[in-house]
Protein backbone atom coordinates (compact mmCIF):
# COMPACT_ATOMS: atom_id res chain seq x y z
CA UNK A 1 0.00 0.00 0.00
CA UNK A 2 1.66 3.15 -1.46
CA UNK A 3 2.39 5.62 1.79
CA UNK A 4 -0.67 8.77 1.93
CA UNK A 5 0.37 11.80 0.42
CA UNK A 6 0.09 14.78 2.83
CA UNK A 7 -1.51 18.04 1.07
CA UNK A 8 1.09 20.54 -0.35
CA UNK A 9 2.14 23.08 3.11
CA UNK A 10 1.01 26.71 2.61
CA UNK A 11 4.14 28.90 1.17
CA UNK A 12 6.87 29.76 3.46
CA UNK A 13 6.87 32.73 5.91
CA UNK A 14 9.82 34.60 6.00
CA UNK A 15 9.02 35.77 9.83
CA UNK A 16 9.69 33.12 12.58
CA UNK A 17 6.88 32.14 14.90
CA UNK A 18 8.53 31.19 18.10
CA UNK A 19 5.32 30.40 19.65
CA UNK A 20 4.49 27.43 16.97
CA UNK A 21 7.84 25.96 16.54
CA UNK A 22 7.56 26.07 20.63
CA UNK A 23 4.43 23.64 20.39
CA UNK A 24 6.23 22.11 17.62
CA UNK A 25 8.73 20.71 19.90
CA UNK A 26 6.71 19.92 22.83
CA UNK A 27 3.92 18.01 20.74
CA UNK A 28 6.77 15.98 19.11
CA UNK A 29 8.03 14.69 22.81
CA UNK A 30 4.28 12.88 22.76
CA UNK A 31 4.11 12.16 19.35
CA UNK A 32 4.81 8.61 19.47
CA UNK A 33 2.26 7.43 21.80
CA UNK A 34 -0.33 7.87 19.17
CA UNK A 35 -1.90 6.45 16.19
CA UNK A 36 -4.96 5.46 14.50
CA UNK A 37 -5.86 2.46 12.15
CA UNK A 38 -8.79 4.63 10.61
CA UNK A 39 -7.96 6.95 7.19
CA UNK A 40 -6.05 10.07 7.19
CA UNK A 41 -6.62 12.04 4.16
CA UNK A 42 -8.59 9.33 2.14
CA UNK A 43 -6.22 6.87 2.19
CA UNK A 44 -5.56 4.27 5.05
CA UNK A 45 -2.73 4.50 7.54
CA UNK A 46 -1.63 1.44 9.44
CA UNK A 47 -0.11 1.64 12.87
CA UNK A 48 3.08 0.26 11.14
CA UNK A 49 3.46 3.08 9.27
CA UNK A 50 2.59 5.46 12.09
CA UNK A 51 5.44 4.21 13.91
CA UNK A 52 7.73 3.92 11.23
CA UNK A 53 6.86 7.89 10.74
CA UNK A 54 7.70 8.41 14.50
CA UNK A 55 10.73 6.62 14.38
CA UNK A 56 11.62 9.08 11.78
CA UNK A 57 14.71 6.90 10.01
CA UNK A 58 16.12 6.84 13.12
CA UNK A 59 14.81 3.74 15.62
CA UNK A 60 17.01 3.25 19.18
CA UNK A 61 16.65 -0.51 18.83
CA UNK A 62 15.77 -2.08 21.89
CA UNK A 63 13.69 0.97 23.22
CA UNK A 64 10.26 2.71 23.06
CA UNK A 65 9.73 4.24 20.47
CA UNK A 66 8.15 7.05 22.83
CA UNK A 67 8.94 8.71 26.04
CA UNK A 68 12.24 6.64 25.86
CA UNK A 69 14.25 7.66 28.29
CA UNK A 70 12.74 6.22 31.86
CA UNK A 71 13.33 3.82 35.15
CA UNK A 72 11.40 1.00 36.33
CA UNK A 73 9.72 1.81 39.66
CA UNK A 74 8.08 -0.84 41.89
CA UNK A 75 5.24 -0.34 44.53
CA UNK A 76 1.77 -0.75 45.71
CA UNK A 77 -1.84 0.59 45.53
CA UNK A 78 -3.93 0.51 48.35
CA UNK A 79 -7.49 1.52 48.23
CA UNK A 80 -9.86 3.80 50.15
CA UNK A 81 -12.95 3.48 51.97
CA UNK A 82 -14.40 5.48 48.97
CA UNK A 83 -13.01 3.33 46.21
CA UNK A 84 -15.59 -0.17 46.08
CA UNK A 85 -18.38 2.69 45.91
CA UNK A 86 -16.94 4.20 42.71
CA UNK A 87 -16.07 0.29 40.78
CA UNK A 88 -16.63 -3.28 41.44
CA UNK A 89 -13.35 -3.58 40.31
CA UNK A 90 -11.41 -6.12 42.46
CA UNK A 91 -8.43 -3.64 42.91
CA UNK A 92 -10.39 -1.80 44.69
CA UNK A 93 -11.73 -4.30 47.18
CA UNK A 94 -8.23 -6.50 48.01
CA UNK A 95 -6.29 -4.75 50.70
CA UNK A 96 -3.11 -4.02 48.49
CA UNK A 97 -2.62 -4.71 44.90
CA UNK A 98 1.33 -4.92 43.64
CA UNK A 99 2.21 -2.19 40.98
CA UNK A 100 5.31 -2.42 38.06
CA UNK A 101 5.23 1.23 36.52
CA UNK A 102 7.67 2.94 34.83
CA UNK A 103 8.57 7.05 35.37
CA UNK A 104 10.06 8.65 31.99
CA UNK A 105 9.65 12.00 29.76
CA UNK A 106 8.47 12.82 26.61
CA UNK A 107 10.75 12.87 23.81
CA UNK A 108 12.13 9.62 21.75
CA UNK A 109 16.06 9.95 22.65
CA UNK A 110 17.33 7.27 25.34
CA UNK A 111 20.06 10.06 26.42
CA UNK A 112 17.97 13.10 26.73
CA UNK A 113 18.46 15.60 28.85
CA UNK A 114 15.77 15.50 31.95
CA UNK A 115 15.57 18.86 32.04
CA UNK A 116 14.61 19.84 28.75
CA UNK A 117 11.61 17.26 28.40
CA UNK A 118 8.59 19.57 28.96
CA UNK A 119 6.21 16.39 29.05
CA UNK A 120 6.61 14.06 32.29
CA UNK A 121 4.86 10.57 32.22
CA UNK A 122 4.03 7.52 34.43
CA UNK A 123 3.01 3.94 33.41
CA UNK A 124 1.34 1.61 35.57
CA UNK A 125 0.46 -2.28 36.03
CA UNK A 126 -1.51 -2.95 38.84
CA UNK A 127 -2.24 -6.79 39.09
CA UNK A 128 -5.11 -8.37 40.84
CA UNK A 129 -4.93 -11.36 43.24
CA UNK A 130 -7.64 -13.27 40.72
CA UNK A 131 -5.27 -12.48 37.61
CA UNK A 132 -7.06 -9.27 36.69
CA UNK A 133 -4.75 -6.31 34.54
CA UNK A 134 -5.01 -2.78 35.15
CA UNK A 135 -2.77 -0.95 32.93
CA UNK A 136 -2.50 3.00 32.67
CA UNK A 137 -0.68 5.85 31.37
CA UNK A 138 -0.45 9.51 32.59
CA UNK A 139 1.34 11.90 31.55
CA UNK A 140 1.77 15.92 33.18
CA UNK A 141 -0.37 17.99 30.72
CA UNK A 142 -4.27 18.46 31.73
CA UNK A 143 -5.25 17.97 28.65
CA UNK A 144 -4.24 16.30 24.92
CA UNK A 145 -3.59 18.94 22.33
CA UNK A 146 -6.01 17.71 19.73
CA UNK A 147 -9.43 15.98 19.67
CA UNK A 148 -8.64 13.29 16.93
CA UNK A 149 -5.93 10.97 15.43
CA UNK A 150 -7.04 12.81 12.26
CA UNK A 151 -6.11 16.13 13.97
CA UNK A 152 -2.91 14.87 15.53
CA UNK A 153 -1.58 13.20 12.37
CA UNK A 154 -1.98 16.82 10.94
CA UNK A 155 0.20 17.91 13.78
CA UNK A 156 2.91 15.64 13.30
CA UNK A 157 2.93 16.63 9.37
CA UNK A 158 2.94 20.02 10.20
CA UNK A 159 5.85 19.91 12.96
CA UNK A 160 8.12 17.48 10.35
CA UNK A 161 11.54 19.15 10.33
CA UNK A 162 12.48 21.45 7.19
CA UNK A 163 15.12 19.52 5.66
CA UNK A 164 16.84 22.73 4.62
CA UNK A 165 16.75 24.45 8.27
CA UNK A 166 16.15 21.17 10.55
CA UNK A 167 13.31 22.66 12.41
CA UNK A 168 9.61 23.04 11.80
CA UNK A 169 8.77 25.19 9.23
CA UNK A 170 6.50 28.11 11.07
CA UNK A 171 4.24 28.11 7.69
CA UNK A 172 2.94 24.84 8.03
CA UNK A 173 2.44 25.66 12.16
CA UNK A 174 0.37 28.32 11.51
CA UNK A 175 -1.62 26.56 9.27
CA UNK A 176 -2.07 23.27 11.59
CA UNK A 177 -2.94 25.96 14.53
CA UNK A 178 -5.69 27.79 12.08
CA UNK A 179 -7.52 24.41 11.06
CA UNK A 180 -7.14 23.06 14.40
CA UNK A 181 -7.41 25.79 17.12
CA UNK A 182 -8.68 23.94 19.94
CA UNK A 183 -4.30 23.11 19.92
CA UNK A 184 -4.59 26.84 21.41
CA UNK A 185 -4.84 25.53 24.94
CA UNK A 186 -1.86 22.88 24.83
CA UNK A 187 0.27 25.60 23.31
CA UNK A 188 -1.15 28.37 26.46
CA UNK A 189 -0.57 25.42 29.04
CA UNK A 190 3.44 24.78 27.70
CA UNK A 191 4.31 28.19 27.71
CA UNK A 192 2.59 28.74 31.20
CA UNK A 193 2.80 26.56 33.62
CA UNK A 194 5.88 26.11 36.23
CA UNK A 195 7.95 22.75 36.01
CA UNK A 196 8.19 20.73 39.02
CA UNK A 197 11.80 19.64 40.38
CA UNK A 198 10.49 15.91 40.48
CA UNK A 199 8.86 13.37 39.43
CA UNK A 200 7.55 12.94 43.06
CA UNK A 201 6.06 16.19 43.03
CA UNK A 202 4.46 15.78 39.52
CA UNK A 203 0.76 15.69 38.96
CA UNK A 204 -0.21 12.96 36.54
CA UNK A 205 -2.97 12.90 34.65
CA UNK A 206 -5.35 10.43 33.02
CA UNK A 207 -6.85 12.55 29.99
CA UNK A 208 -8.96 9.87 28.39
CA UNK A 209 -12.00 9.08 30.00
CA UNK A 210 -13.34 5.84 31.01
CA UNK A 211 -16.30 4.33 32.40
CA UNK A 212 -16.82 2.63 36.17
CA UNK A 213 -19.69 0.45 36.74
CA UNK A 214 -20.41 -0.04 40.69
CA UNK A 215 -21.67 -3.12 42.26
CA UNK A 216 -25.24 -2.39 41.76
CA UNK A 217 -24.56 -1.77 38.18
CA UNK A 218 -24.30 2.16 37.98
CA UNK A 219 -22.27 2.90 35.19
CA UNK A 220 -20.47 6.78 35.06
CA UNK A 221 -17.90 8.15 33.36
CA UNK A 222 -14.36 9.50 35.28
CA UNK A 223 -10.46 10.63 34.63
CA UNK A 224 -8.00 10.21 37.00
CA UNK A 225 -5.01 11.68 38.15
CA UNK A 226 -2.16 11.13 40.48
CA UNK A 227 -2.08 13.61 42.68
CA UNK A 228 1.29 13.82 45.02
CA UNK A 229 1.57 14.02 48.24
CA UNK A 230 4.88 15.90 47.95
CA UNK A 231 4.73 19.79 48.11
CA UNK A 232 5.33 21.14 44.31
CA UNK A 233 8.42 22.57 44.33
CA UNK A 234 8.72 24.41 40.41
CA UNK A 235 12.16 23.87 38.80
CA UNK A 236 13.46 27.54 37.64
CA UNK A 237 14.99 28.25 33.82
CA UNK A 238 18.65 28.62 35.68
CA UNK A 239 18.13 25.09 37.16
CA UNK A 240 16.98 23.45 33.81
CA UNK A 241 20.45 24.86 32.15
CA UNK A 242 22.60 23.82 35.02
CA UNK A 243 20.63 20.58 35.84
CA UNK A 244 22.16 16.87 35.31
CA UNK A 245 21.40 15.34 32.31
CA UNK A 246 19.81 12.26 34.65
CA UNK A 247 18.73 14.62 37.49
CA UNK A 248 15.45 13.47 37.90
CA UNK A 249 16.23 9.71 38.29
CA UNK A 250 19.02 10.70 40.75
CA UNK A 251 16.88 12.95 42.48
CA UNK A 252 14.19 10.24 43.04
CA UNK A 253 16.61 7.81 44.07
CA UNK A 254 17.99 9.69 46.80
CA UNK A 255 15.01 11.17 47.80
CA UNK A 256 13.66 7.04 48.03
CA UNK A 257 16.95 6.12 49.92
CA UNK A 258 16.40 9.60 52.33
CA UNK A 259 12.20 9.51 53.32
CA UNK A 260 10.97 6.21 51.93
CA UNK A 261 8.14 5.21 49.50
CA UNK A 262 6.98 8.72 47.31
CA UNK A 263 3.20 8.58 47.26
CA UNK A 264 0.24 9.91 45.14
CA UNK A 265 -3.81 9.69 46.03
CA UNK A 266 -5.67 8.53 42.97
CA UNK A 267 -8.13 10.75 42.36
CA UNK A 268 -11.07 9.98 40.02
CA UNK A 269 -13.31 12.68 38.89
CA UNK A 270 -16.68 11.94 37.73
CA UNK A 271 -18.61 14.04 34.61
CA UNK A 272 -21.61 15.37 34.94
CA UNK A 273 -24.59 16.14 31.58
CA UNK A 274 -22.72 17.72 29.28
CA UNK A 275 -18.96 16.56 29.87
CA UNK A 276 -17.52 16.08 26.81
CA UNK A 277 -16.58 12.54 27.55
CA UNK A 278 -15.14 11.60 24.18
CA UNK A 279 -12.75 14.06 23.53
CA UNK A 280 -9.66 14.33 25.40
CA UNK A 281 -8.50 17.81 24.41
CA UNK A 282 -10.93 19.44 27.26
CA UNK A 283 -10.88 19.59 29.96
CA UNK A 284 -13.31 19.14 32.65
CA UNK A 285 -15.07 21.87 35.03
CA UNK A 286 -12.93 22.18 38.16
CA UNK A 287 -15.96 21.75 40.17
CA UNK A 288 -17.01 17.82 39.16
CA UNK A 289 -17.00 15.60 42.11
CA UNK A 290 -13.82 14.26 42.82
CA UNK A 291 -12.96 11.05 45.11
CA UNK A 292 -9.71 9.91 46.22
CA UNK A 293 -9.91 6.29 45.38
CA UNK A 294 -6.48 5.01 46.99
CA UNK A 295 -2.87 5.44 47.34
CA UNK A 296 0.22 4.74 44.95
CA UNK A 297 3.22 4.17 46.48
CA UNK A 298 6.69 4.04 44.93
CA UNK A 299 9.54 2.16 46.80
CA UNK A 300 12.09 1.10 44.85
CA UNK A 301 13.96 1.68 40.52
CA UNK A 302 15.73 -0.12 38.58
CA UNK A 303 17.26 0.40 35.40
CA UNK A 304 14.53 0.13 32.55
CA UNK A 305 16.82 -2.76 30.75
CA UNK A 306 16.64 -4.93 33.12
CA UNK A 307 13.72 -4.12 35.64
CA UNK A 308 10.23 -5.51 35.58
CA UNK A 309 9.06 -2.91 33.41
CA UNK A 310 10.46 -3.54 30.45
CA UNK A 311 8.68 -6.45 28.75
CA UNK A 312 5.68 -4.35 29.68
CA UNK A 313 3.27 -2.79 26.76
CA UNK A 314 1.46 -0.23 29.18
CA UNK A 315 -1.40 -0.01 27.14
CA UNK A 316 -4.32 1.84 28.54
CA UNK A 317 -7.12 -0.46 27.32
CA UNK A 318 -6.39 -3.16 29.40
CA UNK A 319 -8.27 -2.64 32.33
CA UNK A 320 -10.73 -4.78 34.45
CA UNK A 321 -14.29 -5.86 35.23
CA UNK A 322 -15.60 -2.61 36.35
CA UNK A 323 -13.87 -0.34 33.83
CA UNK A 324 -14.41 -0.12 30.82
CA UNK A 325 -13.21 2.58 27.94
CA UNK A 326 -14.70 5.30 26.56
CA UNK A 327 -15.28 5.78 22.62
CA UNK A 328 -12.68 8.55 22.43
CA UNK A 329 -10.36 7.43 19.41
CA UNK A 330 -7.17 8.07 21.01
CA UNK A 331 -7.71 5.32 23.28
CA UNK A 332 -7.43 3.20 19.56
CA UNK A 333 -4.99 5.11 18.86
CA UNK A 334 -2.49 4.59 21.20
CA UNK A 335 -3.48 1.10 21.89
CA UNK A 336 -2.43 0.26 17.95
CA UNK A 337 1.23 2.25 18.18
CA UNK A 338 1.75 0.50 21.17
CA UNK A 339 1.48 -2.56 19.78
CA UNK A 340 3.52 -2.38 17.10
CA UNK A 341 6.41 -0.11 18.99
CA UNK A 342 6.41 -3.12 21.33
CA UNK A 343 6.70 -5.92 19.32
CA UNK A 344 9.27 -4.04 17.10
CA UNK A 345 11.01 -3.60 20.29
CA UNK A 346 10.99 -7.28 21.30
CA UNK A 347 12.19 -8.15 18.45
CA UNK A 348 15.48 -6.14 18.93
CA UNK A 349 15.26 -7.28 22.58
CA UNK A 350 15.86 -11.12 21.48
CA UNK A 351 18.20 -10.11 18.58
CA UNK A 352 20.58 -8.70 21.14
CA UNK A 353 19.57 -5.41 20.37
CA UNK A 354 18.87 -4.65 24.18
CA UNK A 355 19.81 -1.06 25.72
CA UNK A 356 22.63 -0.92 27.92
CA UNK A 357 21.72 -0.12 31.61
CA UNK A 358 24.34 2.22 32.24
CA UNK A 359 24.33 6.01 32.52
CA UNK A 360 21.43 8.00 30.73
CA UNK A 361 20.69 4.77 29.22
CA UNK A 362 18.57 4.21 32.21
CA UNK A 363 14.83 4.59 30.58
CA UNK A 364 12.28 3.46 27.92
CA UNK A 365 8.25 4.47 28.61
CA UNK A 366 4.62 3.52 27.74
Amino acid sequence: MSQPTPANPPPRKRSPVPALLGIAAIVAAIAGAFAWVGGWFGERLTPQRMTDTIEAGKPHPGYRRAHTKGVCVAGTFAPSAQAPGLSKARVFTQASTPILGRLSIGGGDPHGADAQARVRSVALLLKTDDGQEWRMAMNSFPFFVVATPEAFQAQNIASAPDPATGKPDPARMAAFLEQYPEAKKFLAWAKSAPWSNSWANTQFNGVNSFWFTDAQGQRRAVRWSLRPQAPFEALSEAQRKQSDADFLSEEFDARLAKTGPVKWDLVVTEAKDGDPIDDPSQPWPQDRPQVVAGTVSFTATSPQATGGCRDINYDPTVVPDGIEPSKDPILAARSAVYSVSFNRRQHEIGAGQAPEATGAAKGEAK
